[in-house]
């Protein structure tokens, strides 16, 4: 289905940077050149996680929902809408595999995976996790043990990695591309990692 203000064909590596001293859990997705791609926003009080992608910080124009099918579960499925409703995949956290090291699958519109996502080395999250409960220095697990992932294919292609940047409170996050995309990837792996970094910020 075709759909205008699409995620595609913007020029890598993409941004995240969260805002602090807003109520709302939001950030701003710029590409190389500083522009604004996306400005995504997480609504609160909601059952079920809901979030919100704009073209920018003026909220003027939708262009994207994720919708959580369950409330509080380790395997919630995330899925991907236009605002007219229809589907462009879903991303799904894998339970307990995630416990020890992150690890999520994109799918398709056809509901056929076609990405997974997974943490290069779980023991930054194991260190994260040690340093965080020191006093004082537990404030610099931003700037020391920040984690990265690998989204391959199932043939093992590398197509991008998602890092999370040295900040305090988590603010910053990067997707550089390695491969060329196939058809729909794109749009999937910025939606996906989108969604990743609301769930992975309090990490590092």
């Amino acid at each position: 289905m075709s759909q205008e203000n699409h995620l595609e064909s913007f020029a890598f590596p993409i941004s995240f940077k969260f805002n602090i001293g807003t109520f709302h859990n939001d950030f701003t997705a710029t590409d190389v050149s500083g522009n604004v791609i996306a400005y995504v926003k997480q609504k609160l009080f909601k059952l079920k996680e809901e979030i919100n992608v704009f073209t920018d910080e003026s909220m003027e124009t939708l262009k994207y929902q994720i919708k959580a099918d369950k409330w509080l579960d380790f395997n919630t499925t995330y899925k991907f809408l236009y605002p007219d409703g229809s589907s462009l995949g879903r991303v799904c956290r894998k339970g307990w595999r995630s416990i020890w090291k992150a690890s999520y699958e994109l799918y398709d519109e056809n509901d056929q995976q076609d990405l997974h996502i997974q943490e290069k080395n779980p023991w930054t999250k194991v260190f994260d996790s040690l340093l965080g409960e020191i006093p004082v220095l537990g404030i610099l697990t931003g700037y020391m043990f920040n984690p990265s992932y690998e989204i391959t294919r199932p043939d093992g292609t590398l197509v991008c990695t998602f890092k999370k940047d040295s900040s305090f409170f988590g603010r910053k996050f990067t997707l550089s591309q390695d491969s060329d995309f196939e058809p729909g990837e794109e749009e999937r792996v910025k939606l996906g990692v989108m969604m990743m970094a609301l769930l992975e910020r309090r990490r590092g």
